[in-house]
Formats: structure tokens, C-alpha cells, sequence
């Protein structure tokens, strides 16, 4: 949707545990000749969500936030704002591509998770937490009626969007199952990794800013959606998606020497540029989501099998995670298909 007068620009968005690192790294981000991006490959929104997340605040109506929670969380997305324009801007003066990749709900506005449990919320307190982009977008700024972001129509127009997916009935159990190593590595309590799957077991957002992208004037053509399944059993997808996105084929790589540690490249963010154990304690969280790709030569075909029963699913996950964790899992999984199925028939194909 970026348009000539501003930056070429993407964001990649994505949600838990559908390969997106593994794209990332097929797509050999850190290397493409005629890109910029954070030693992340983006996230610049991680901590704006954390942020949101602390002391249980989304399970809460934001009503029942005090004025210092609310500014704190709105001042986390504008430093996250801010620092995307300042890689925006260096990308622009290289005269390269700017890319991010970000999980859908990084960048929504707290307020629709309070409007998923609470009930209704106001235009008011959507509106506390909206940031403030540059003049030099326009004067006015809008949020129609797909857009649950932070972020205006008018901004998010000047990115160019793309989405991964995967099938819920693999998504979910692997996050689940990472839920539990952070449980048992002391990063989260039982019921937060509950909590947590359930916010993040959704692919409303990803549809939502998917229709939004429809609805553009200046954005003739379908977005470029990709399934984890075809990065993992379709080259020629991931080839069409690279040619797509504006980056070089060339650069590609489907093998890679193992024991890189992307973990360990885990840059500070401005929750623990002073805080040393902070980022040691974001590292190891790191490499927790990150240990099946870091501990990978090339793509795993075993992960993505080529055809699924949700059935059969159910029920080897009764045997690994009991009655209670199957039912939620499939729950999520049977809410989460509409969504995967409409954007699964978008995805790029070869």
C-alpha cells in the first residue's frame, strides 16, 4: 500500500507459532542486500505488548486501570512508534526496504482485549492508548472500522502488509507446549500460561487487518498471505512471496549451518537497556520460542504433516495435555479455522 512519495516499507504480520522465524530465515532477512531491519527482524511493538500485559492488565476492563497503568502503556506504543520511524527513516536515506515483523496483537489496541471479555468500550478509552504519528502523514487521522490497531489508516497505508499462517491444530499446541517450558523455566505461573494462550490462540486480528487492506483505495491488489505449510512443503510459494515482496531470490538459503543463536543476538529494549538481568532473562525466553529453529540445518518437513483430522488431534492431545488443556486447545482451534480457511484461500501459490 506504500505509495511512491513514502518509504517502501513491510510489516510481516504474524502470530505464535506459525513458522515465521522459519520464513525469516529462508527469506535470509539479516542478509538481503536491499533491506533494513532490527537485529530482531522487527518486534519493535514487543514491548509496548508486554508492557500492557504486566500485572495481569489485559484480563482486566480497562475501566479498572488507573491513570498511571493507561499512560504508561500508551507512552510503551509510542516509544515502539517512535523507534519504527527511526528505522524507517535510516532505511529511506540507504534507499533500502524497511521490514518488520510483528504479531498481530503486539500492535492492537488494549482496549479490543478488554472488548473481548469485558464487554463494550468506549471511543474514549480506545483513544487513550492511539498513538501519535508526524505531521507529515496528513492532518487527519482515522480508524475504520478493521483497523483494531494503534496505529491511523493514514500510517498503516504507507506499509506494505503481508501475513503468515498455519493451521490452528499445529499453531496451537505448539504454543501451548512453549507456554509450559516458560512455566517450567520460571517466566510465567500455570494460570498466566493459560491466559496467554487463550489471548494469543486467535487469527481474528491477522483476518481483520487483512480485510482492512481490501478496503484501501490505493491497495488494488490481494495483500501477500503465506502458510507455513507451503514454506515448509512449497519452495516455489516462498520463491513467489520473496519476488512479491521486492527482495532478492538470490539471497534465499532452504540449509544453514546449525548452533546459530539468534536468541543470543537478542538486542536491549527500553525495559532492559540498564538492566542486565532483564536481558538475560529475555534471552533464555528467546530461545525457549526460538530452540527447534536454532537447533535446525534447514527446513523440518516432519513439523508441518500434509493433511490434518482435528479429530485425531484432539485426541493425542487429551493424552499429552489432559481433558482440560484438549478442550481448550480445541475450542481455539475450531473458533480459529473460519479465519485460517478465508485466509488460507488468499495465500501465494506456485
Amino acid at each position: 500500500m506504500a505509495t511512491q512519495n513514502t518509504p517502501n516499507r513491510m510489516i510481516l504480520v504474524s502470530v505464535p507459532r506459525t513458522a515465521s522465524n522459519l520464513l525469516l530465515k529462508v527469506l535470509n532477512i539479516p542478509k538481503q542486500p536491499n533491506l533494513l531491519t532490527s537485529p530482531k527482524g522487527g518486534y519493535f511493538f514487543y514491548d509496548a505488548f508486554m508492557t500492557a500485559g504486566k500485572d495481569g492488565r489485559l484480563n482486566k476492563a480497562i475501566s479498572e486501570w488507573t491513570t498511571e497503568e493507561k499512560s504508561e502503556v500508551r507512552e510503551a506504543f509510542q516509544h515502539a512508534m517512535t523507534d519504527l520511524e527511526e528505522y524507517s527513516a535510516r532505511a529511506r536515506a540507504e534507499n533500502k526496504i524497511m521490514f518488520a515483523k510483528e504479531h498481530a496483537f503486539w500492535f492492537l489496541n488494549p482496549g479490543f482485549f478488554s472488548n473481548m471479555t469485558h464487554g463494550a468500550i468506549s471511543d474514549e478509552d480506545l483513544k487513550t492508548f492511539q498513538v501519535t504519528v508526524p505531521e507529515s502523514y496528513g492532518s487527519t487521522k482515522t480508524f475504520s472500522q478493521n483497523n483494531s490497531t494503534v496505529l491511523p489508516d493514514e500510517y498503516l497505508r504507507t506499509w506494505q502488509l503481508a501475513f503468515i499462517i498455519r493451521h490452528p491444530a499445529l499453531a496451537w499446541p505448539s504454543l501451548y507446549r512453549a507456554m509450559q517450558k516458560m512455566c517450567q523455566a520460571g517466566f510465567l505461573e500455570d494460570d498466566d500460561a493459560k491466559g496467554m494462550s487463550l489471548t494469543n490462540m486467535s487469527m481474528q486480528w491477522t483476518r481483520r487487518l487483512f480485510d482492512w487492506c481490501l478496503e484501501q483505495p490505493d491497495a488494488p491488489v490481494t495483500p501477500l498471505v503465506i502458510d507455513a505449510n507451503d514454506v515448509i512443503h512449497n519452495p516455489g510459494a516462498v520463491i513467489k512471496f520473496c519476488e512479491r515482496a521486492g527482495l532478492d531470490t538470490a539471497s534465499m538459503q532452504f540449509e544453514w549451518d546449525g548452533g546459530e543463536k539468534k536468541s543470543d543476538k537478542w538486542t536491549p529494549d527500553r525495559a532492559s537497556e540498564n538492566n542486565p538481568a532483564e536481558l538475560a532473562r529475555q534471552q533464555k525466553a528467546a530461545s525457549i520460542m526460538l530452540s527447534t529453529l536454532e537447533g535446525s540445518t534447514g527446513i523440518n518437513k516432519d513439523k508441518a504433516p500434509e493433511s490434518l483430522d482435528i479429530d485425531a488431534e484432539v485426541a493425542k492431545w487429551k493424552v499429552e495435555f489432559g481433558e482440560e488443556i484438549a478442550a481448550l486447545l480445541e475450542k481455539a482451534t475450531r473458533d480459529a479455522m473460519p479465519d485460517y480457511e478465508y485466509l488460507k484461500a488468499n495465500r501465494v501459490t506456485a
